[in-house]
């Protein structure tokens, strides 16, 4: 009996060391600290980390992407307001704006209650954490997750569907997921998928693998899609930094043919160009070369 006894004494203390050593749940940051928080989990702990200086992009400064840009500001209007909204799939060509705008739609409404969480894609499986340190809260949070693609058998791809709609657990009404990828249904097609096509009844069904890629995308409630810049839309984007940047018109004017040739180098006219070739232009404006 004695030695059953030690035993137990034994096996306590080192739970009680292992319980001092383990990582804990994660504790909610000064909510007031910031408007802006990124999710990260090292060496088994997690945190949210306030973002002292968020990207502060305003929803004028994206052009030509009107549309766009309407679809997205409508939903979370009716998100702030408390009125029903939903998840936004943000998909298209790279450098058009989509994760500008999600930044840009924190610009315009922090002052409304409006927070961003963002969360890497390896991070995804802690999203029923983060949903559950947010619960309750009276902000308004957008969980951000960027440039999101999976590949097969990804835990964070089932931990996203089920935060998304599929849990048997209801979702805080001050939650929406927002994010950005180029690709529609965020898992990689494969031509021979095609194959696995069933026709029933004179319809074309799709087979079990295109079925699974669809179902996580068709759980965003939004889908926003964006599209490569013609000439005409890149010169003006670039016009509309380069006055951003204090650069006077007959500048401007001057500063076309080197705008489409610095596009013809990149390979690209999208609006992430444009913005990187006024930041050069004005920059050597400032120190006198350009």
């Amino acid at each position: 009996m004695n030695d059953f006894a030690e035993l137990l004494g034994r096996a306590e203390r080192v739970l009680e060391r292992l319980e001092a050593i383990l990582p804990g749940p994660a504790v909610a940051p000064d909510w007031s600290a910031a408007v802006a928080y990124r999710w990260r989990r090292r060496h088994g702990r997690a945190a949210l980390l306030a973002v002292a200086a968020p990207h502060r992009i305003r929803l004028n400064d994206l052009r030509d992407v009107d549309d766009q840009k309407q679809r997205i500001d409508r939903n979370t209007r009716q998100f702030l307001a408390g009125r029903r909204a939903n998840n936004v799939l943000l998909t298209g060509a790279r450098g058009t704006g989509k994760s500008s705008l999600i930044k840009a739609l924190l610009t315009e409404y922090a002052e409304q209650g409006l927070r961003l969480i963002e969360v890497d894609k390896a991070d995804l499986v802690d999203l029923p954490e983060i949903v559950e340190l947010v619960a309750g809260r009276p902000e308004r949070f957008i969980l951000f997750c960027d440039d999101l693609s999976f590949e097969e058998g990804e835990d964070a791809y089932k931990a996203l569907k089920s935060v998304l709609d599929g849990s048997v657990a209801a979702v805080s009404d001050n939650i929406l997921v927002y994010a950005t990828s180029n690709r529609r249904h965020l898992m990689p097609e494969y031509h021979d998928e095609n194959l696995q096509a069933r026709h029933v009844d004179g319809e074309v069904h799709p087979g079990e693998a295109v079925e699974e890629k669809i179902s996580l995308s068709e759980r965003f409630g939004l889908w926003i899609s964006f599209y490569p810049f013609g000439q005409d839309d890149y010169l003006d984007i670039v016009a509309h930094w380069l006055r951003s940047f204090g650069v006077p018109d007959t500048a401007i004017a001057g500063a076309r043919q080197d705008a489409l040739q610095w596009a013809l180098m990149r390979g690209s006219r999208s609006g992430r160009v444009a913005w990187q070739f006024a930041r050069d232009f004005a920059g050597q404006l400032e120190d006198g070369s350009a």
